[in-house]
């Protein structure tokens, strides 16, 4: 399932992907876009997708230095077998911006990838300017270690075709879908067209995430948006981020659901604008909750 050494020791194909070896050997696939020279931002996508999710956020920031990384395990990176853990793949941001000799970035992470962004941050405070955490949580619950290996499961026995129904509705508002049906269904396409094993791998890793004891130790600036109708990572999950990270921000989102990259991308950008003003610790602990327009 590994790339060969030499497309993973090549820096960049013909469709302007790039490769980064990771300090395990793993091939990571990567794109940069933007303005060289400007803000530096680092986007993780969420599980079963790859850096599309963050298309129409990457349009909006023209004068940023943008980066968007498919996770191992997820698109044009490698997949080795696993298990995987949330640490390793922190590291694996550490590593890309080792290798685009980034000394620090802005860090945004969706679903899976504001675990991962978490997990980083956790590693490597020192290269974080600010964070953002989109429709994720710290942790899934007690039983989440069960429930995310059925879920894998079912995809082994059923296919991801089986479910991609269910994760329509489940990612998207009703609104969205009927107006942007090729937005839904590139998503679609992406999610049913994942390895297996990884993707199972993933799961289990998703399943066994406690990243709790990390978030009062983050001393950079930190934002927390999510949907209004999140029903994988509710409200109620990311008033819990916020009240446990000094100094974060809480961003509500009406009528949008669990990929608001996708859904919501003005909205998302404008924070992300927000977080290259944001230099510097935050001293004391607050919520700010905004009700945004969709």
């Amino acid at each position: 399932m590994s790339m060969s050494n030499s497309a993973a020791n090549a820096r960049e194909t013909a469709s302007g992907v790039a490769y980064a070896r990771m300090s395990d050997g793993i091939g990571l696939a990567y794109r940069r876009s933007g303005r060289p020279g400007g803000p530096r931002v680092l986007l993780i996508h969420s599980l079963a997708l790859d850096v599309s999710v963050w298309d129409r956020v990457v349009g909006r920031l023209e004068d940023a230095d943008i980066v968007t990384m498919d996770c191992r395990g997820h698109g044009r990176s490698d997949k080795p077998a696993g298990p995987y853990d949330i640490e390793r793949f922190g590291d694996d941001i550490a590593d890309l911006m080792g290798e685009l000799g980034w000394s620090d970035a802005v860090v945004a992470g969706c679903s899976m990838g504001g675990c991962v962004a978490q997990a980083f941050a956790a590693r490597h405070p020192e290269l974080v300017r600010a964070m953002l955490l989109i429709d994720t949580t710290a942790w899934y619950g007690a039983n989440a270690p069960a429930e995310w290996r059925v879920r894998a499961a079912k995809a082994r026995s059923e296919g991801l075709a089986s479910m991609a129904e269910f994760q329509a509705t489940r990612w998207f508002g009703d609104r969205f879908r009927m107006d942007h049906p090729a937005q839904v269904q590139h998503a679609m396409s992406v999610f049913t067209a994942n390895d297996l094993d990884a993707y199972a791998a993933t799961c289990a890793m998703l399943g066994d995430v406690d990243l709790r004891r990390h978030l009062g130790s983050f001393r950079f600036p930190v934002s927390v948006i999510v949907g209004e109708e999140d029903y994988a990572t509710p409200v109620e999950t990311a008033q819990d981020l916020v009240a446990a990270i000094p100094g974060a921000s809480l961003t509500i989102l009406p009528a949008a659901r669990h990929l608001t990259p996708i859904e919501c991308p003005d909205q998302i950008a404008d924070v992300i604008r927000s977080l290259f003003r944001r230099g510097g610790p935050t001293a004391n602990a607050f919520i700010k909750v905004q009700n945004l327009g969709g």
